[in-house]
């Protein structure tokens, strides 16, 4: 019996004794409509509320519309929550709002940044709260990075640097894998130089589905975008690629 069969049986014991699954699908680059359609079935609502949380460009008024462009004709309730806000202008807290959705999809942009405004208005203990709750989490680019345990990001000046993620995926990761000629051969190093633990990797058109924690599939929108599980093995680096699910 293989292992993505034996994972499939425990899930579905999980599901008999009626414990809540958690949902983190991530892909390496920014936000489409694809990836978006996928995250909405994983809700298994018909018409699924559905949160962006642009905080990684600044609340990006460009990005904002870009959003709720691509959302037209999905069968979703499209959100947006902004940080960039002052109380008279709110009748909810951060949590409240995130504890309402089906799903919440994380933008790209800085990563450090990101964190950082989060963490200051406890946006990571609302997001925390939504994953345990059973609330689907997705994201791409630092909407990727930012669940891992630390990977690397272009949030500093001149060159790419280590951050630490929010740990709800206890492995290490690289977006944009195969699009940004830096990222691979970096993320390749600081896992041989113990820097960074074993970890996953997505092409820009390609992301993977965890549930509990554990990798369960890779999809992709095309077939030459792929998905890697990337660790050290007797002093050298093993790129596993992960076959996709190909899904429009």
């Amino acid at each position: 019996m293989n292992r993505i069969l034996l994972l499939l049986l425990f899930f579905s014991f999980n599901v008999a004794l009626g414990e809540i699954d958690k949902k983190l699908f991530i892909y390496g680059g920014q936000v489409n409509k694809d990836f978006i359609a996928y995250t909405a079935k994983l809700t298994g609502k018909e018409n699924p509320k559905i949160c962006f949380l642009p905080t990684a460009s600044g609340d990006s008024p460009y990005y904002i519309n870009y959003w709720y462009e691509i959302c037209s004709g999905l069968k979703i309730e499209p959100k947006v929550m902004e940080v960039w806000i002052n109380s008279s202008s709110q009748n909810e807290s951060f949590e409240e709002k995130l504890l309402k959705m089906d799903a919440i999809i994380v933008g790209g942009g800085n990563t450090l940044n990101m964190l950082a405004i989060w963490k200051a208005q406890k946006i990571d203990i609302a997001l925390r709260k939504a994953y345990d709750k059973g609330i689907v989490i997705a994201g791409g680019s630092a909407g990727s990075l930012c669940w891992f345990n630390a990977g690397t990001t272009d949030s500093r000046p001149k060159k790419l640097s280590i951050v630490k993620g929010l740990g709800f995926l206890e492995f290490s990761h690289c977006p944009h894998y195969s699009s940004e000629k830096t990222r691979k051969p970096l993320y390749h190093k600081n896992i041989l130089e113990k820097k960074l633990t074993n970890g996953y990797a997505c092409d820009d058109n390609s992301g993977i589905l965890f549930i509990n924690g554990k990798a369960i599939k890779s999809l992709s929108t095309d077939a030459k975008s792929f998905s890697y599980y990337v660790y050290e093995k007797d002093g050298e680096i093993i790129e596993e690629k992960l076959i996709p699910e190909i899904i429009k």
